[in-house]
């Protein structure tokens, strides 16, 4: 374990951020695309197409069950590998599909390609750091990964003028085996001899009985589902919400870019104070903060049409700062008590947010279909869940605590 005091590698945390940041590119580089698409392949209801979005949530859930283990029992390298190379197949399965069911399929498989890195680049931080110091490096990692999803729905945009959309596909295989090569070159191997555990069908169920004994990594996990399930809804009828409703499909890139960037202002000002106030506290705040913002939409625009873009972009922008103060902050409370079990602490947290996140994205984002008013809503509802979980554990730990 390194000590807390080392000083940081600027290049460590730009390559656990670009390991993570190849999910963002596979999601936020095909955002324009998703019409023409779903009229090559003959979609009949257009929101089917934010299945292309959904999905690929679902195989990054259920590879992390498969991954995180693993990596455990035969390191952290030779899985990313691994996942690469399930990501290759999965993309070449993408470019040939010729229905939006086989499509659907790939981007299932390039999510559980896509699990390895994402997954094994928490250990390696989990093995690297603890405490609020983790958090620091969550958030610092964030910030760097935030840089995709401001560039990446420009960078698809411009790939699909000049190209098509398969081509978009072909652009994150060269992003992915550029990142590939510099994780073989540059990465040591984090997990230790000693701290290996022998692969065996017993070993989730061994994670599954260590995880469940500590009631804060369950909490905040429950937390992230639905944090995470609201922002999916966003995510996956951002195209429509922006193209068709508002009619602004050639500056959608910049909006969604826009958007990203008060998510990643927020995520760095969350890196500089919480060894100050604590990822707790933070955490907590944001949440209440992310609470109010979308009830005062819900209240003032209830049964009306949309606003002007002007007064939504803000609504947003509030609510995505708010969320910059949560995704690492959530994700560090959950991880910091199973240290020891870092693999399968990281694949079983990820899977029971992803098993909460998918749904609640799927089922609201039907609904976005004249309005963005579903997508305030299911902010609100799963901010005022999280919320209470989030009160109900604080008062347990504070009359621990005395």
């Amino acid at each position: 374990m390194q000590q807390q005091t080392n000083k940081v590698s600027i290049e460590f945390v730009a390559l656990m951020a670009s390991l993570m940041s190849i999910v963002a590119l596979a999601i936020d580089a095909l955002l324009p695309a998703l019409s023409i698409i779903g009229r090559e392949l003959k979609t009949s209801v257009t929101t089917d197409n934010q299945l292309l979005i959904t999905m690929i949530f679902l195989g990054l859930g259920f590879g992390q069950l498969l991954f995180g283990p693993l990596s455990d029992s035969f390191g952290r390298k030779p899985i990313v590998y691994f996942g690469f190379i399930i990501f290759l197949i999965a993309s070449i399965v993408c470019i040939y599909a010729e229905t939006l069911t086989i499509m659907v399929v790939g981007r299932i498989l390039q999510g559980i390609g896509l699990s390895a890195p994402r997954t094994v680049s928490i250990s390696i931080i989990r093995d690297s750091y603890k405490g609020d110091y983790m958090a620091k490096i969550m958030s610092f990692v964030t910030v760097v990964f935030i840089l995709v999803p401001i560039i990446a729905p420009a960078l698809g945009k411009f790939i699909l003028n000049i190209y098509s959309w398969q081509a978009i596909f072909y652009a994150q295989l060269i992003f992915a085996a550029i990142i590939g090569i510099w994780f073989w070159k540059r990465q040591k191997e984090t997990l230790k001899t000693e701290f290996k555990v022998k692969f065996s069908s017993h070993l989730f169920v061994d994670g599954l009985k260590e995880l469940i004994k500590f009631q804060e990594t369950i909490a905040f996990t429950l937390i992230s589902g639905f944090i995470t399930g609201a922002f999916l809804v966003y995510l996956s009828a951002s195209q429509q919400i922006f193209e068709i409703q508002y009619g602004l499909g050639d500056a959608f890139p910049y909006i969604f870019a826009g958007l990203a960037i008060t998510v990643g202002l927020a995520t760095f000002l969350n890196g500089t104070l919480v060894m100050r106030f604590g990822m707790r506290n933070l955490a907590f705040y944001a949440l209440i903060a992310y609470c109010i913002i979308s009830i005062i939409y819900v209240v003032i625009f209830w049964s009306q049409a949309n606003p002007c873009i002007e007064v939504l972009l803000i609504f947003l922008g509030l609510q995505f700062f708010a969320l910059g103060f949560l995704f690492g902050n959530l994700r560090s409370i959950a991880m910091e008590p199973v240290g020891h079990i870092a693999g399968i602490g990281a694949a079983i947290t990820g899977f029971i947010s992803t098993l909460l996140a998918v749904p609640i994205g799927t089922y609201i984002g039907k609904f976005v279909t004249t309005t963005v008013h579903p997508v305030f809503f299911g902010f609100a509802i799963c901010g005022i869940i999280s919320l209470l979980i989030f009160i109900a554990f604080k008062d347990k730990r504070t009359h621990r605590l005395e």
